[in-house]
């Protein structure tokens, strides 16, 4: 037995819940002080356990906080209510949507690290933002499925703009996103500019 291979049994791997209790410590130190500041030690203390218990785990923080991220929500299943408007606010509207204080919360605690840090932008655009555009994509084509939509739309164009809208009008105007203004987006921009 090689000495790696030893060392792996004697250590065994995060898992279960300590692996959750460790993600839970992350999100709440990301709350607390943002990416840019978070560190291993900081995470380590908040979740009782050592550095190297975390490094078991995850290589650097990126990969911690990208898993914190990723997992903070659990799966969704995607809505399917019969139409484009019903389920952008069944997606949009509930918890891990747009008017979750907790997803907003944890977005503005990352968001300056997606200019500094090419790593970490990388892997957060694929491994969090890309399955939730993945979804939202197949809302819209859905929607185009059952001649919701008008003819030669760019799906690629609009299947951000609900969240594009919602997120500078949070940043930019300092409005909380609510399901009353994730529905005024919705029936008053996005629906009709986007349905026959």
């Amino acid at each position: 037995m090689t000495p790696s291979e030893a060392a792996a049994v004697v250590r065994p791997r995060v898992e279960g819940d300590r692996e959750l209790e460790i993600l839970t410590a992350t999100l709440e130190v990301l709350a607390d002080v943002g990416y840019d500041r978070l560190t291993m030690d900081a995470v380590a203390t908040r979740a009782k356990a050592s550095k190297a218990t975390l490094y078991r785990r995850w290589t650097n923080k990126v990969s911690l906080v990208i898993d914190a991220v990723a997992h903070s929500k659990g799966p969704h299943e995607l809505p399917d209510t019969g139409s484009l408007d019903g389920d952008l606010k069944a997606m949009f509207c509930g918890m891990g949507g747009l008017a979750d204080q907790e997803t907003v919360a944890t977005f503005a605690a990352v968001v300056t690290a997606l200019t500094r840090d090419p790593a970490f932008a990388e892997a957060f655009r694929r491994d969090v933002i890309g399955p939730k555009i993945a979804a939202s994509r197949l809302v819209w084509e859905r929607a185009a499925a059952r001649g919701e939509l008008k003819d030669g739309l760019d799906l690629d164009l609009f299947e951000p703009a609900l969240a594009g809208i919602v997120m500078h009008r949070l940043f930019v105007m300092g409005e909380m996103p609510d399901p009353d203004l994730i529905t005024r987006v919705i029936d008053q921009i996005i629906l009709p500019s986007a349905t026959r």
